[in-house]
């Protein structure tokens, strides 16, 4: 809580913090000069925007959303603002063009944050409406001082004071309350308590949504400007703008991700794209005059509606936006101007107005209780009436980690997609053109290369080796051949030096196919076609490429990409039927998790739990996370799956298993044979990561291992634990005691994830309780408790416990013992006599030898009865 109030305290006094600077720079301002350089008064809104980009994203994840949409609105306005001024002061652009290149972005932020003000103030929330609705009639003043000189300063600047008074004060507040804990609260700036945090709920990542749909609007309003006359054309002045758009799209998405929304960040990813394509265009358009290919646009159009009919299935006017942006691909292929000409700009001032009306109904629906229909359940309704079709529920296992703990979505459609991209961007020829002057670039380097790495970066946070190797290597590659090629640095000679790197690429790739060839038949085409690619590259630059080899190897990843794409789309959203990837063109035992195989169940559902019960109790062996690492087990009442676990473990004979056991009262049928101090010390140690040996015995056959019980411990002692992990006891609560060995062959590393159980140990496995990567990987502390009744203890291995630990907790028992203090269980079973007798003879041997030097026995490793990874 003191944390999510320091976020909130950084982000309201860095709004205030930004007011301030632009209210001393508007009073202190004349027409003829600038308070403050531009330069520097750039430099310093960017430093702020980054801290409130900072305090929104992490107010977005505390799920405090339309604040979060506040901060990354205000961060992106004073972001490019910032960027804007850096250019005035570096003479990039002149002061008389700082009208022109201001007024397009303020205009759009003037209606966005009034939104926002707007829904604040439908949902009480009085701060954030005064701060908004502020910042909002500052920017609207400061558009009317850039159109008449001397106007509207003033109020600017008056508007910026009343937002700062109220921002230090309620930032303050803030501070103060999470400085000291809550003990100090200044009047008004309390926290909203449980009852009145009912109106704003979660509802997924609502918050980065809004956050993109204002990058639209800006983006729009950029656009849309020239053609009604606002500004002369698109120009250098509204790269900031553009590129801010882009930036935060991008981090948005990467949000969205995180919130398991795969189809919002596979859209806003497209629309990001499109951001820096129109920044480029507008970067060159003083240079050379960019020229738009037919083939990209008319893919991207195409990619755009079918997102826009999957789109349907969180609701109607979600499925509705994305035609927008199919008409406005579909615009920039019929104009080869692209974004300069009218039909183009036609089209975004319709998505300005469209994205206006998004953006209140969004942000209205992220917080109040009251919903404004959407359209949410008629693709629902539509596919239930198709018999065909089975809608997948909200399946949380679909975006189940591979390795790890994941908080991502699957990214493998935007990163398909990608590919698409830039695969048909190549296709165009530059011919007598500027190579700068076709838009290429943009296509080939921010959608081949930098969404690709963005997915690529998913895909490893998730686990998927393979499909971020594939993705980072492919986005490399797209990268540098889209710079060398369209980026003007080719030429017309074909330079060696681009050859040996490419063929370091198709080393790489081919090793990329060879993987692919365990994973399924499209990778592994996905992988060869690329090769193709690659090798069309490679006589491109040796001067020998055969005509048209090119297009047509480029059609064909972007068919084979397409297809990809697709059957993502189409499975992640229908359980049945399902479009093939294609079986393992190579099978090999522990390829693929052995999910095929044995059952690879979520350890943290109950029903999991009793599924690998039941499989134990049928006499089969799994897998099992423990508060160390992985381990094989066994029930003790089935000998016969104790032996086989010892078999496919192929045990070492000075290795041999151990037994663990849900709780001391396990122990009850035998607690007469165990005595009152190891008992005791039992119950003070456990549960823990301590294994202790202690002598063997014939109460050993009260669990029913028969002849099984000769792979447990050695002939003299056997090692019991008691584990610190609630679905370790959870399951052995099911089972009983269970026979314990670690899940990986003698002599071999510890296993540390789920995956690896089937991986090291085969088919044999019957079932693995999955739970991501192992909490530690240090094994248990084994003490050696066979003499416990002299007072000492020993120590075959020091694990994850540390010695000092161990014998603290021992000596503590002692005391209580030497005391008098006896466990009950034990009381009846001694006579007082024999109890007294016991603890003074307990009190003379700590007298004479010292309680540290008692309580330690040096124990050789070659000694341990069980010295198993796992145990």
């Amino acid at each position: 809580m003191a944390q999510h109030s320091l976020h909130g305290s950084i982000g309201i006094l860095g709004i205030s913090g930004g007011s301030l600077l632009l209210l001393v720079n508007g009073y202190g301002s004349s027409p003829e000069k600038e308070l403050i350089p531009y330069t520097a008064l750039g430099i310093l809104l960017i430093v702020i925007a980054v801290l409130l980009a900072y305090a929104g994203i992490s107010r977005s994840l505390s799920h405090a959303q339309l604040f979060s949409s506040l901060c990354l609105t205000v961060s992106a306005l004073w972001l490019g603002s910032g960027l804007v001024y850096i250019l005035v002061g570096q003479a990039v652009l002149q002061r008389a063009e700082l009208r022109s290149a201001l007024v397009p972005g303020l205009a759009a932020f003037t209606l966005a944050l009034l939104i926002i003000g707007f829904v604040a103030v439908i949902v009480k929330k009085a701060v954030l409406f005064l701060l908004a609705v502020g910042i909002s009639l500052a920017s609207a003043h400061q558009i009317a001082g850039l159109s008449a000189p001397g106007f509207g300063q003033s109020a600017t600047a008056a508007n910026y004071l009343l937002v700062c008074v109220v921002g230090v004060y309620f930032g303050s507040g803030r501070l103060l309350y999470g400085i000291t804990h809550g003990k100090l609260e200044l009047p008004g700036t309390g926290s909203r308590r449980k009852a009145q945090l009912k109106t704003e709920q979660n509802r997924g990542c609502d918050d980065a949504v809004s956050v993109c749909l204002v990058m639209n609007l800006l983006s729009a309003s950029v656009l849309a400007c020239p053609l009604l006359g606002v500004v002369p054309q698109l120009s250098t002045g509204h790269v900031p703008w553009l590129w801010t758009a882009g930036v935060f799209q991008l981090g948005m998405c990467v949000l969205l991700y995180r919130a398991m929304d795969t189809l919002a960040a596979t859209f806003y990813g497209f629309t990001a794209l499109l951001r820096f394509a129109e920044g480029y265009s507008a970067l060159l358009s003083p240079m050379v005059q960019p020229f738009s290919p037919v083939p990209f646009p008319v893919v991207f159009s195409v990619l755009f509606f079918i997102l826009a009919l999957f789109h349907c299935q969180k609701s109607l006017l979600e499925g509705i936006y994305p035609l927008f942006f199919t008409a406005y691909c579909i615009a920039i292929a019929a104009q080869p101007r692209g974004f300069f000409q009218g039909g183009t700009q036609g089209v975004q001032g319709a998505i300005f107005v469209f994205t206006a009306g998004m953006l209140f109904i969004t942000t209205f629906n992220m917080v109040s209780a009251t919903m404004i229909p959407t359209g949410r359940r008629y693709f629902k309704t539509l596919v239930t009436r198709i018999k065909s079709l089975t809608l997948r529920a909200n399946d949380k296992d679909l975006h189940v980690p591979h390795l790890g703990y994941s908080k991502y979505a699957d990214a493998e459609v935007l990163g398909h997609a990608c590919n698409v991209l830039a695969a048909f961007a190549v296709t165009a020829t530059v011919d007598d053109l500027h190579p700068l002057s076709v838009l290429v670039l943009p296509w080939v380097v921010i959608a081949g290369g930098a969404l690709q790495l963005l997915c690529g970066s998913v895909a490893f946070a998730r686990g998927k080796t393979f499909e971020s190797t594939v993705f980072i290597v492919y986005g490399m590659m797209w990268t540098v051949w889209g710079l060398t090629r369209y980026g003007g640095f080719y030429g017309e000679t074909r330079s060696f030096q681009v050859a040996v790197g490419i063929i370091s690429f198709m080393l790489f790739n081919c090793l990329v196919t060879i993987a692919a060839l365990f994973l399924s038949v499209t990778w592994f085409i996905y992988a060869l076609t690329f090769q193709l690619i690659l090798i069309s590259f490679l006589l491109d630059a040796v001067g020998a490429l055969p005509y048209g080899y090119d297009i047509g190897v480029t059609i064909i990843f972007g068919l084979v990409s397409f297809y990809s794409f697709l059957a993502h789309l189409f499975n992640s959203t229908f359980e049945s039927p399902q479009i093939p990837l294609g079986k393992p063109l190579v099978k090999l035992s522990g390829v693929g998790g052995g999910t095929e195989i044995c059952p690879h169940v979520p350890g943290r559902k109950a029903t999991s739990v009793q599924q690998i019960a039941e499989i134990m109790k049928n006499g089969g062996i799994c897998g099992m996370p423990t508060d160390t690492v992985y381990v094989l087990v066994a029930a003790c009442n089935r000998p016969d799956a104790v032996v086989k676990a010892f078999k496919v473990k192929k045990q070492a004979q000075d290795r041999p298993m151990s037994m663990w056991i849900s709780s001391i009262k396990q122990l009850e049928p035998v607690r007469h044979l165990l005595s009152p101090l190891l008992l005791d010390f039992m119950e003070a140690a456990w549960p823990s990561s301590i294994s202790m040996v202690i002598p063997r015995g014939p109460w050993m056959d009260t669990f029913g291992l028969g002849d099984a019980a000769k792979h447990i411990g050695t002939p003299q002692s056997i090692a019991i634990r008691y584990p610190d992990c609630a679905v370790a006891t959870h399951l052995i609560n099911m089972v009983g005691p269970i026979a314990v060995t670690s899940a990986n062959p003698s002599g071999e590393a510890d296993t540390t994830h789920h995956n690896q159980v089937f991986a090291k140990l085969g088919k044999k496995v019957d079932g693995v309780l999955c739970d991501g990567p192992s909490p530690e990987n240090i094994a248990s502390t084994v003490v050696d408790c066979t003499k416990i009744e002299t007072g000492h203890i020993g120590f075959f291995r020091v694990g994850l416990i540390p010695k000092s630990k161990v014998l603290q907790i021992f000596e503590d028992v002692q005391k209580r013992h030497i005391g008098g203090q006896i466990n009950p269980a034990f009381e009846n079973d001694l006579h007082p006599s024999d109890t007294q007798r016991d603890a003074s003879s307990r009190e003379d041997e700590t007298v004479e030898s010292g309680s540290e030097n008692s309580a330690i026995s040096t124990v050789s490793p070659e000694q341990s009865p069980d010295l198993g990874n796992g145990s």
